[in-house]
C-alpha cells in the first residue's frame, strides 16, 4: 500500500484520562503539530467500554466504538496508540497491530517490561515501529535517552524513584511525621493513589519501570518477577525520624547496577544521604540517577505520572513514527542485543544497614546484640538507645552498621529474635551511600 506523506491515521485504544488528553492534544494542537512532522495527524476511531458514558471534549461520536476490529483491521489507519493498561487484552491487541503493519505507541509498562524484547522483535520482523516512551517517567524523556544519547556510555547503575504515589506518601511521612496509613489515605483523597494501590505500595509498578530501563542499560532481558522487592507499608513515622538524625532520608529506590558479570537489581525502600539529589526529590516527582563511564552521573527528573505529561511522551512517539514512516527510514526502538548477566541474588548484596529493635531496659543488652552482630562480622558505626517505656521495661534500640552481607544480617537478625532480651526486630532498612 502507498504510503499518505499528507496524513497520518490514528486509530486510539482507550479514552481514559490519558487518552482523552491524548485526544485534546490531536485536536487542538493540530497545527503545531503538522508544522512539527510535515503532515497532517486524524483521529480515525477511539475504543471505549462504554458507548453511553458522558465524555468531556468534542470528540464526536461516530469516532467511538467499541468494537476494536473497527480499529486494529481498519486499513487506513497508521498508528494504532494503545492506553489501555494492564497485561490482557491490551498485549493481543498490540500484537495483532503489529502483525497487520501498523505502527504502536504505548504508554503500557507492564506489557514492555514482561513482553517487550519479544514485541520489538515481532516490530522488526513485520517492519514497523513500536515506541513506548511514556511507559516510564511519564512526561521524563527517559527511553530514546538511554537508547540513543547513553549508547556510548559503559551503563554501570541506575538509581531511580519511579513511582509518584509512594514517592508523595514518604514525603508526607517525613515532613509531617505521618504513619503510612494517615499517610496513603490522604494521597488518596488527593487522587495521587489509587482505590486499591498494591502495585504501587509494594513496589510492582517500580519493579515494571525497572525491568525496562536494566534491559536498555545493560542490554539483558529482565523479568520483572525476578526483580527484588519490598513495599513500603512496613516504615513508620519514626524510621524518618531515626533517619533525620543521622543524616538521611529514606526513599523507596529501583536499583540496577552491573558487578563483575551480575546484575544486581532490586526495589526496596533505602536510607539515602539527605545531601544527595535523590533525597530531595519529593512529593509526586520521579528521577532517574543514570552513572555512566563516559557521561559519569546524570539525573533526570519530572513528574512522573497525570494526563498531560504522559500525553507530551505519547504524542512524542507518535511525531517520531510519523516522520521515519514519510521518510520511510527503517528505525526500530530498540537494538536487540542480548548480554549474559546472572542476576545476583539479595542475599549475596553488600549494604549498610539500619536496624531498629525493642529490647529490655536493663544492663547486659547492648553486649548481647553487638555479640550477635560480631558473631556474623557485622561491625556496628553507631548504635543509639532511642524511647523507653517504664510499663514495659523496654527500651527502642537503632544500630547502623557498615557495609555488611545480605545474608548474614539475615542470620543475625534470627539469631536476635531468639534473645530473650529483644523483644521485636521492628525494622531493618539498607543504606545507599
Amino acid at each position: 500500500m502507498a504510503i499518505n506523506k499528507d496524513t497520518t491515521n490514528i486509530g486510539l485504544l482507550g479514552l481514559g484520562v490519558v487518552g482523552s488528553a491524548v485526544a485534546a492534544v490531536l485536536r487542538d494542537k493540530a497545527d503545531m503539530l503538522a508544522e512539527q512532522a510535515g503532515v497532517t495527524f486524524s483521529l480515525q476511531k477511539a475504543l471505549v467500554r462504554d458507548l453511553a458514558k458522558p465524555r468531556p471534549g468534542e470528540i464526536k461520536a461516530g469516532l467511538l466504538t467499541d468494537d476494536v476490529r473497527k480499529v486494529i483491521a481498519d486499513p487506513a489507519i497508521d498508528i494504532i496508540i494503545e492506553l489501555m493498561g494492564g497485561e490482557q487484552p491490551a498485549l493481543g491487541y498490540i500484537k495483532e497491530a503489529i502483525m497487520r503493519g501498523k505502527h504502536v505507541v504505548t504508554a503500557n509498562k507492564e506489557v514492555m517490561a514482561k513482553y517487550g524484547y519479544e514485541l520489538l522483535s515481532l516490530a522488526k520482523e513485520y517492519n514497523v515501529q513500536l515506541r513506548y516512551e511514556a511507559s516510564v517517567g511519564g512526561g521524563i524523556p527517559l527511553i530514546v535517552p538511554f537508547e540513543q544519547s547513553l549508547s556510548a556510555n559503559d551503563v554501570s547503575a541506575i538509581y531511580a524513584i519511579l513511582n509518584g504515589t509512594t514517592n508523595y506518601i514518604l514525603t508526607r511521612m517525613s515532613r509531617d511525621g505521618l504513619d503510612f496509613a494517615v499517610a496513603l489515605r490522604r494521597a488518596q483523597e488527593l487522587g495521587y493513589a489509587e482505590a486499591e494501590p498494591v502495585n504501587d505500595i509494594e513496589g510492582v509498578d517500580a519493579a515494571y519501570k525497572l525491568a525496562i530501563l536494566a534491559g536498555l542499560a545493560f542490554h539483558v532481558r529482565v523479568n520483572p518477577q525476578n526483580i527484588y522487592r519490598e513495599g513500603i507499608s512496613h516504615l513508620e513515622a519514626r524510621d524518618f525520624r531515626y533517619a533525620e538524625e543521622f543524616g538521611y532520608a529514606i526513599k523507596l529506590l529501583a536499583i540496577a547496577k552491573r558487578e563483575k558479570g551480575a546484575l544486581d537489581i532490586r526495589v526496596h525502600p533505602v536510607l539515602i544521604p539527605e545531601d544527595s539529589q535523590l533525597a530531595k526529590v519529593d512529593g509526586v516527582y520521579n528521577a532517574v540517577q543514570v552513572e555512566g563511564d563516559l557521561i559519569g552521573r546524570v539525573v533526570f527528573y519530572g513528574e512522573g505520572a497525570g494526563a498531560l505529561p504522559t500525553a507530551s511522551a505519547v504524542m512524542a512517539d507518535v511525531l517520531a513514527v510519523s516522520k521515519n514512516r514519510c521518510c520511510q527510514e527503517k528505525e526500530f526502538s530498540q537494538r536487540l542485543v542480548i548480554r549474559d548477566l546472572v542476576m545476583k541474588p539479595v542475599t549475596e548484596i553488600e549494604s549498610c544497614y539500619y536496624l531498629r529493635l525493642s529490647a529490655a531496659d536493663c544492663a547486659g543488652v547492648l553486649a548481647q546484640i553487638s555479640r550477635v552482630l560480631g558473631d556474623n562480622a557485622i561491625s556496628i558505626a553507631s548504635v543509639v538507645q532511642k524511647e523507653s517505656d517504664p510499663a514495659t521495661k523496654s527500651a527502642e534500640i537503632v544500630v547502623m552498621t557498615h557495609l555488611a552481607m545480605e545474608k548474614a544480617l539475615r542470620k543475625a537478625i534470627e539469631e536476635l529474635e531468639c534473645l530473650d532480651v529483644v523483644k521485636k526486630i521492628s525494622n531493618f532498612i539498607r543504606v545507599e551511600a
